[in-house]
């Protein structure tokens, strides 16, 4: 058929994923035969006469249900837009329209709210609020630029607060919503006509050309060309994963262009940071021009490099995957050192290797009592100061930076400090021994020498906040200084290691290119507060020597508070947890969509013990293998693994004192390094109850943790 355009809106994945599985199989029958010819006989088009908007059209799928296909008098464009039992669906096309916005020329699709008029007349608003002032003070020119359609004009100009707001959402556009919201929480007007307004605003907008109105950027947001059925019918078999295909156009204008070089990008935890790394590394992959040319795709742990680059393989063509390398940077290290033929053992200050502790022995016998230094500093300066600079030498102590230490030392003390970190050098050498900051900087001395280690075309980095200098310094010099090298991702707000580095002091100047994404799609308004009290007072750097807020990050999705509760024991709490579990699949949620998490492995062992002794089927979670979630079980998690993955409900456990913050093993009597250890707990909280979509369950056990009373 001539110039056919299919497409699907969100709402249709939506639908379908709700409605039963043996149901799903007859849509996905009717969905491949409407792809390869929507006009196939068989697909009778039945007008809805009641229907406020005159291009909905019903189809059958089987005797019980229905789909909803917008099917234009003028072009060849069907839209699959929703699917349900024959009442429900024709009950949401009574309810719904879908036009062309006359300024912005973006498909809009609204809910109507039935009875509900605009109110034009000043004569309606109640006398009291004759005077208050109003919430937006907006010409129709910029309100119409946002994507407000007309009719509601009137009605935003006379809102009076947030609340208002909120009241109304569901009758106007999203990215209306979206721009409105913002600017009611305090961003620029500047700021939100940079993402939000039209750059086509006209008055010769075709109202009926929906080939047309599907190619803006605010459209495809909300609405898919299909290439073809098979294509289609993927789309359905994760119906869930809409991040495959539907963009925010905030999130297209990141991925798909050329940087003039390197960028960073913030977001709060669910903005969707994640996903435009991976559409930005597809999209580089599909520039590559020369046969060796490749993208390097990577993060801080191996549990999420394992999930991204299941991930990438779903919205990746075979070619595009073929280009990239997905690994975490540790793993990226040892690899080049093995191809270097570079015989040392990476090993790390965990407390969990021995050849590593017993260097530390020898070395903690060269510490001078007279110092008066607690064996607790000499490691940390060794983390936090010695391993970061590469200092090698006494001469280089003398004179390296210690800024963010918090006991100050006089030239002597270094002096009589260095003996220890020398020692260690050397036992670490004598075992052929390395840690993985000594291991970048060598590589990077190969670079810088001359070694055939071939550079990557671009480089795609997750977690930014949680790289060392060391490693953002290797990546600077993996990849050419150019066009495209550099795409840097992160929220210091998540910041859970012990690392900590500024872009500019590591030679990735981004000046000019530092972009924020503001919107949470993941979390309930609820959860995202909840999550970020933890975080209040605090503050949070920008990844480049400034700092961040998350005054200007919302979420645009309502639900219920957290619950919060404290029992006298694990049996308790395990037991009210399992009956709340219980519940929630009784009410129609997938166990798999359920996820508890302990801040240890020791206490996820001891509650799927507990799962285990009343009959409930569990899966802990992996670091080496991606989550399969066609497969049943309650999901177990430790904080640091759940990172990077979200759920319908999760029940954060165990939340007790001494064990959030974690505490065991762990002495100092540096102000500072308690300070950044208690960022670091925070920001934990902070990330495992953000992987919640509409239902957060706090709860401990025995005395809780003083972050309840955050």
């Amino acid at each position: 058929m001539e110039n056919l355009k299919i497409a699907i809106g969100d709402g249709f994945l939506e639908s379908f994923a709700q409605i039963p599985k043996a149901k799903q199989k007859k849509v996905m029958e009717f969905v491949a035969k409407f792809r390869y010819n929507p006009m196939a006989s068989g697909i009778n088009y039945e007008k809805i006469n009641d229907a406020r908007d005159h291009n909905f059209r019903s189809v059958r799928i089987d005797q019980d249900y229905r789909g909803i296909i917008l099917k234009p008098a003028q072009g060849n464009v069907y839209i699959l837009l929703w699917v349900d039992k024959h009442d429900d669906a024709y009950d949401w096309a009574r309810s719904h329209r879908c036009h062309i916005h006359p300024q912005t020329g973006t498909l809009q699709l609204v809910q109507i709210v039935q009875g509900d008029q605009p109110e034009t007349e000043s004569s309606q608003i109640p006398a009291a609020a004759k005077n208050t002032p109003r919430l937006f003070d907006l010409s129709d020119d910029t309100l119409l630029s946002l994507g407000v359609p007309a009719e509601n004009l009137p009605r935003i100009k006379d809102l009076i607060s947030v609340e208002d707001l909120e009241a109304v959402e569901k009758t106007l556009p999203i990215e209306a919503f979206e721009a409105l919201y913002l600017l009611a929480a305090g961003t620029s007007l500047d700021e939100v006509l940079i993402d939000y307004a039209s750059k086509t605003v006209t008055k010769d907008v075709n109202t009926e050309d929906f080939a047309e109105a599907l190619n803006q950027d605010a459209s495809r947001r909300r609405f898919y060309v299909v290439g073809d059925e098979m294509e289609l019918l993927e789309m359905l078999e994760a119906p869930l994963e809409r991040w495959r295909v539907f963009l925010h156009p905030s999130q297209r204008r990141l991925i798909a262009r050329h940087w003039s070089g390197p960028v960073r990008v913030l977001g709060g935890a669910g903005t969707g940071k994640t996903v435009v790394a991976m559409h930005r590394a597809k999209w580089l992959a599909s520039q590559l021009t020369g046969p060796s040319d490749r993208i390097l795709f990577t993060t801080f742990t191996s549990n999420l490099a394992v999930d991204i680059q299941e991930n990438l393989r779903k919205i990746c063509s075979a070619q595009e995957f073929q280009r990239i390398d997905v690994q975490h940077i540790d793993a990226w290290i040892v690899d080049c050192l093995k191809r270097l033929e570079y015989h040392l053992r990476v090993v790390y200050p965990n407390g969990k290797d021995s050849e590593y502790e017993q260097c530390w022995s020898l070395a903690e016998g060269l510490i001078n009592p007279s110092l008066g230094l607690p064996t607790s500093f000499f490691r940390e300066e060794w983390e936090r100061v010695i391993l970061p600079q590469s200092i090698r030498s006494r001469q280089a102590y003398l004179t390296a930076s210690r800024i963010g230490r918090g006991v100050p030392l006089t030239r002597k003390q270094r002096a009589d400090i260095w003996p220890v970190f020398e020692e260690m050098r050397i036992q670490l050498t004598q075992r052929k021994l390395t840690t993985i900051e000594d291991a970048a900087f060598d590589i990077i001395a190969m670079l810088d020498s001359g070694s055939n280690i071939k550079p990557y075309r671009s480089i795609v980095v997750d977690e930014g906040q949680d790289f060392g200098p060391e490693m953002l310094v290797l990546l600077r010099r993996l990849v050419p200084e150019n066009e495209d090298d550099l795409f840097i991702v992160g929220d210091g707000h998540q910041r859970i290691y012990h690392r900590k580095a500024a872009l500019g002091r590591c030679g990735i100047n981004i000046r000019g290119r530092g972009k924020k994404l503001k919107i949470n799609y993941r979390t309930t308004e609820e959860i995202r507060r909840f999550a970020t009290r933890i975080l209040e007072g605090i503050a949070i750097d920008d990844m480049d020597e400034s700092l961040d807020t998350l005054m200007d990050y919302r979420s645009l999705m309502h639900g219920d508070y957290p619950d919060v509760h404290q029992f006298s024991s694990i049996n308790d709490e395990s037991k009210w947890v399992a009956e709340k579990i219980e519940s929630l699949i009784s009410s129609g949620m997938l166990s798999q969509d359920i996820c508890l998490v302990a801040r240890t492995n020791t206490l996820l062992e001891e509650f799927q013990s507990q799962f285990q002794s009343m009959g409930i089927e569990i899966r802990k979670l992996s670091r080496q293998v991606p989550d399969n979630r066609n497969l049943p079980g309650i999901r177990l998690a430790t904080m640091h693994r759940v990172k990077g993955l979200e759920f319908k409900a999760v029940f954060m456990v165990a939340i007790n004192h001494n064990i959030v913050p974690l505490r065991i093993g762990t002495t100092t009597q540096d102000s500072t390094e308690v300070n950044l250890r208690d960022q670091n707990e925070r920001a934990l909280f902070h990330v495992a109850a953000t992987r919640a979509i509409k239902y957060l369950s706090i709860s401990a056990h025995g005395k809780a943790s003083e972050y309840f009373s955050i």
